[in-house]
């Protein structure tokens, strides 16, 4: 398995290529903004993509998936609750002064417990909802995808239009049960790991507190 990263836009939002080396497949992950680089980065891994992955419908996480759709008609995959996250993001980039590509309708729903295959690979879904009502992560092979519910040394924001922070809260001691070692790979900024989040980062260890806005 390999992961490779790429930041892209304005948000400085982390999109993710996950590839089986074996069978030489992969999944694109949060294809944010850029589109042009996100399919420079898969035409250079060599492999053949075979869905785009959302983890959420926010601006920043949605911006390319139109330019790689077309490149590559692979289906879109997105939690059913994050549906009216995801149709309100072209609305979002007029507020930010952004531009944007409206990404297509999604073509297939994420479920709790879902298993996905990528080639030999298999990966988890998992609804952890509370930064956004429909917000899944993948893990599996000891890594995890989690999208904006964490960060190193922090978490993802809940003043956001359908952000609940008691949602996030239990989504947040859910992940926290993965095994220690596992590597997360957030929206933004640095991987880190579960293990490394539970000693230091404050909303993980208890000495924070997620409040409403």
């Amino acid at each position: 398995m390999i992961i490779t990263p790429l930041t892209v836009g304005p948000f400085q939002e982390n999109c993710y290529l996950v590839a089986d080396d074996s069978s030489g497949v992969s999944a694109v992950v949060d294809p944010g903004d850029e589109p042009d680089r996100i399919i420079d980065m898969i035409e250079r891994s060599g492999t053949t993509p075979q869905a785009i992955w959302i983890t959420h419908g926010h601006v920043d996480h949605v911006g390319g998936i139109a330019g790689v759709k077309r490149k590559w008609n692979v289906p879109v995959l997105l939690h059913p609750l994050d549906d009216p996250v995801y149709r309100l993001a072209g609305r979002s980039a007029e507020m930010y002064g952004i531009p944007f590509e409206e990404p297509p309708p999604p073509d297939s729903p994420f479920s709790e417990g879902q298993i996905l295959s990528l080639g030999t690979l298999r990966f988890e879904v998992n609804h952890r909802p509370g930064h956004a009502p429909g917000h899944v992560i993948m893990h599996g092979h000891g890594i995890a995808l989690v999208g904006d519910c964490l960060f190193a040394g922090s978490i993802g924001r809940t003043d956001l239009p359908f952000s609940r922070p008691q949602d996030l809260a239990a989504s947040l001691k859910q992940i926290s049960q993965l095994p220690p070692e596992t590597i997360a790979y957030p929206g933004h900024g640095p991987s880190t790991t579960i293990g490394e989040e539970l000693e230091s980062n404050p909303f993980l260890n208890g000495s924070a507190r997620i409040v409403a806005s």
